[in-house]
This record gives structure tokens, sequence and C-alpha cells, in this order.
């Protein structure tokens, strides 16, 4: 449990959805003043059901904010905007499977939707459902996209869980949430990066074979993305190449599309001599197609045989011209011999440091909302990074790159 100096004078702004957790809403607010924050609260229809707003109301530092449609309040109907505007941080606990499915899409159809919609603060959501729910793919793709987007999860627990059954899924106590709060509103502090220009690049490239036909990879750009994601919260000017991925822009980034290795390329040589630090985890197609067919192939009898040429290598360009105080970094996929791969890659293409992922582990990889990663660096000893979520992941390199 933290002392009240720790959150003095911070707005936390407390969103409880309809899940059994609620009950430990209260609880949570009496820890978080007493850590000196000062709190209001923004329930759903759904958790009134399970937690009286009278109760949390009376614990907080004012009445219960519960419909778009108030009758006595004094910022009418745009109550939301007021609330997005006042607070330093946004916390959703319990946070069920039908709200982070609304926040990932940008629902609007109640008074914590509409909030998360009009902040300008950090959102640190913890999930809370059984665990069956919990691990669905669709909760999982929701939690990865507000990931992507620089919303904050913190992890459930496993324990018994109000179904009997024993899983992942239980809302963490109220004084380690409150520990989280207090990581969070310390980080969003962070200004180590400020003046810093980072250039990410992520995602896959698409070469094509013929205008619906082309060669590409796994790569859903979360990791880049994470990235590109943390460094802006720190204070750095950050641009994005991003291959054909189906994520949302971070707060702060700007971004540059691309589709193939060529256009890649052509953007990080443009976008490269001034940065200060690169860090290249886009998985850029090694070969494409000789010649893209102007309409579709059609299907013959024989077997298609086609002819591929090398496309321009970016990071080892990038090594070739860097300038001097620039930090140079790359990404590296490998099945086997990982180490030895990634530390000859490191030299070859003169980077600063590498980071080894190998195909095959699991939890980590393409198409995970975790990951688990080594790190090289070119003075210093290999480190092994825990198994954390991509966003963990990405502080965790900052911590030791920026």
């Amino acid at each position: 449990m933290p002392d009240a100096p720790l959150l003095d004078g911070r707005k936390i702004l407390v969103g409880v959805t309809g899940g059994i957790a609620a009950y430990k809403a209260a609880l949570l607010i009496r820890a978080l003043r007493r850590a000196g924050a000062s709190v209001q609260v923004v329930m759903t229809e759904h958790a009134a059901r399970f937690v009286s707003p009278l109760t949390l109301g009376a614990l907080a530092d004012g009445p219960v904010h519960t419909t778009l449609w108030p009758e006595h309040a004094e910022a009418g109907w745009t109550q939301h905007v007021h609330l997005g505007l006042w607070a330093d941080l946004m916390l959703v606990a319990p946070a069920t499977a039908q709200t982070l499915f609304k926040l990932a899409n940008g629902a609007c159809d109640n008074m914590l939707t509409a909030v998360a919609l009009s902040l300008r603060c950090p959102l640190l959501v913890c999930p809370a459902m059984d665990h069956d729910m919990y691990r669905h793919p669709a909760t999982q793709a929701n939690l990865d996209t507000l990931r992507s987007r620089g919303v904050r999860v913190m992890p459930p627990e496993t324990g018994p869980l109000a179904s009997g059954l024993i899983g992942e899924g239980r809302l963490p106590e109220p004084n380690a949430i409150v520990d989280h709060v207090v990581r969070v509103v310390s980080e969003t502090q962070d200004t180590s990066m400020s003046g810093k220009r980072v250039l990410v690049t992520a995602g896959p490239t698409r070469e094509h074979v013929d205008p619906v036909r082309f060669l590409s990879n796994p790569s859903t750009g979360t990791m880049g993305f994470a990235i590109a994601a943390e460094a802006a919260l720190r204070g750095a000017d950050v641009t994005l190449i991003a291959g054909p991925v189906a994520l949302d822009t971070p707060l702060g980034v700007k971004r540059i599309d691309v589709t193939t290795a060529a256009q890649m390329h052509a953007a990080a040589m443009e976008q490269g001599p001034s940065a200060d630090l690169i860090v290249m985890t886009a998985a850029v197609a090694d070969y494409a197609p000789a010649d893209m067919h102007a309409h579709k192939l059609k299907k013959g009898d024989d077997d298609l045989t086609l002819r591929l040429v090398r496309t321009p290598d970016i990071l080892a360009k990038l090594g070739a011209t860097k300038p001097g105080g620039q930090t140079l970094v790359g990404f590296a996929m490998e099945t086997q011999d990982g180490v030895a791969n990634a530390r000859d890659k490191m030299k070859r293409k003169h980077l600063d440091a590498i980071v080894l992922n190998v195909l095959g582990e699991p939890g980590a990889g393409f198409g995970t909302g975790t990951n688990r990663v080594t790190l090289l660096r070119a003075d210093l000893e290999s480190e092994e990074l825990p198994m954390a979520s991509k966003a963990d992941v990405a502080r965790m390199l900052l911590d030791r790159l920026a």
C-alpha cells in the first residue's frame, strides 16, 4: 500500500461496470483516497445492480455519475466532457468483457464510454470476468486493440471465481490496483525522451504477384505500435512507418502508411537521418516478385514458377549511413541458433542493439498479445526479458535503450 503523498492531489476517475467484482469498488475508492487522490466515480447501469451508487458516492468526492442525461447537474449533458478534462487518470475496475468490447470499438452508449472517448489522460483497465470469457479470442483481441492505442491493462489474478471455477479472471485486490495506479501516474509524468526524435517501423510488407495475390508474413505490427506509443508517452517526437495492419495510430504519433518493402525503404531513408533512435520492428519481405502481372493469373494445368528478386535491405542501409549519436535497433525472428544469428546480424548491419524473438515459443512471436524477447547489445551481455504483454515489453526495452 503506497503512502499518501504518492497520489497527493491526483484526480482519479473510477469507472465501475456490471460484474460481481464491482463490490470491491467501495474498497478501491477508499484506498485511492487514503493514498491522497481526489476521486470521482462513473458507473454503468448494470454496475448499479451489484453496488449502490449511494454507497460509492459517500466514499468518493461527490455523487456518482450514472447517466448521460442527469436531471440536476451543473454541466448538464456535457458532463462527460468535463470529467474527461478533469481527470489525471481514468481507471475502469472491474472492466467486464462487454465494456472492453465497447471501449475497443469506440461505443458511446453510456456515461462511462462517453467519458472514455472524451479523455485527455491515460486510461487503465482492470479486466474481471470468468476464466473462459477472459481467455476467449474476442476478449483478447479487444485487449490487444486497447493496448495498441496506449491503454494500460492490469492483468487479472488467478483464483476462485464467482462461477465456482478456479482460473484467471479475478479482479486484483484494491491495494494492488492502487500500486498499479501509482505506477501509471508516475510513468505518465516521464519526460525522459522529451526533445528526442524516434522512428519506428512496424508490421509486414506486401509484395504483389498480381492485383489479388501477394507475398507477406503474419506480422500484426503490435510490438512496433506498442514501442511507438510508449516513446510518445515519454515525450518523444515519434514517427511510425506502418505496413498494412489493422491497428489504430497511438496518441501523439505521426504515422506513415506503406505497403511494399520499396515504399518502406523510401520512407525510412527520408525519416532516418534526423532520428535520435530508430527501432526497426517491421517484418520486411526479403524477396519480391520480379514482375507484377497486370491482371489476375489464371490457374493452368502446369506448376507456376515465380522469379523473385531481393528487396532493399533497409536495416543495412540505415546502419551504413548512421549519423553520429544515433542509436539503431533491429529486430530478429529466428527459428534456430537465435542468439548466434542475431549477433551476426547486429555486426553485419552495424546495429547498436538487436531484439531477438524465437518463433515457436509459447506466448511469443506473431499474433500474440504477449512477447518474450532477448536484448543483445554490442557492448553488453545478452539479457532475456520476462514474458509480458507487448506494451510492458516496450516499456522494458525503452528503459534500456532510450
